[in-house]
């Protein structure tokens, strides 16, 4: 779409901020206004917005996309939202470890089981580990607990935390970095150790690496959206 504005701008209105553009409010995708729960979020949005060229192009405003998504798909039905992100804690990527070889094991273990333990500690949850892919059930205990936490959270930080969640594959690694126990690239390198660790092993396939860094992109800015709430 063609830019048809000249300035984005950020306006308290009743229930949030919203963003203009020359005045007039963005809508969202299904009409509703776009309006978020914080100035900064506003902000960084309406920047998006300013940094565009000549013609307008979504993939470069990922933080108005998870606005959009968190008004116009999560807060309609956030329960099912929530239990669509609950579910991963039936399989989180942290439980399925490699037989072998034993340096990945190693490094496996040495990168994950402090995030299995700090959960263990927060939640007061147990984890059920498993070798290689075949699915091995988590504690009913667990996935309830788990599945509480992720339903507590409004709609803007569990659009937010799709992302992180579905892109990990670990609501483990979206939860500890959602409370701060590990930085973005730390919590970037567990859920995608075992990419690595091919990658190490056989070399970089270009179009893995640029599907990777595409998710990377998606995932830093669902960080940064969660940041601004």
């Amino acid at each position: 779409m063609k830019r048809f504005y000249k300035q984005a701008a950020a306006r308290a209105v009743g229930g949030g901020v919203t963003i203009e553009l020359d005045g007039r409010p963005v809508k969202t995708p299904a009409r509703a206004g776009l309006i978020v729960p914080t100035e900064e979020l506003a902000e960084a949005i309406a920047a998006e917005w300013n940094g565009q060229g000549e013609q307008i192009d979504p993939r470069t405003m990922p933080l108005t996309g998870l606005a959009n998504a968190a008004i116009d798909r999560v807060a309609p039905d956030a329960d099912s939202f929530a239990g669509g992100l609950a579910a991963y804690a039936e399989s989180d990527l942290l439980c399925y470890r490699a037989d072998g070889p034993q340096p990945l094991v190693a490094r496996q273990a040495e990168r994950w089981d402090p995030l299995l333990a700090w959960a263990e500690r927060r939640f007061g949850v147990a984890f059920t580990l498993a070798t290689g892919v075949m699915h091995r059930p988590q504690p009913p205990e667990t996935v309830a607990r788990l599945g509480a936490e992720i339903r507590a959270r409004d709609p803007f930080r569990l659009a937010a935390m799709s992302p992180l969640v579905t892109i990990s594959g670990s609501i483990v690694i979206a939860l500890a970095l959602a409370e701060g126990e590990i930085r973005l690239g730390d919590a970037w390198a567990a859920a995608t150790l075992d990419e690595a660790w091919q990658a190490e092993q056989w070399g970089e396939d270009a179009l893995a690496a640029q599907a990777l860094a595409a998710r990377e992109q998606d995932f830093d800015a669902a960080y940064q959206f969660l940041t601004l709430l």
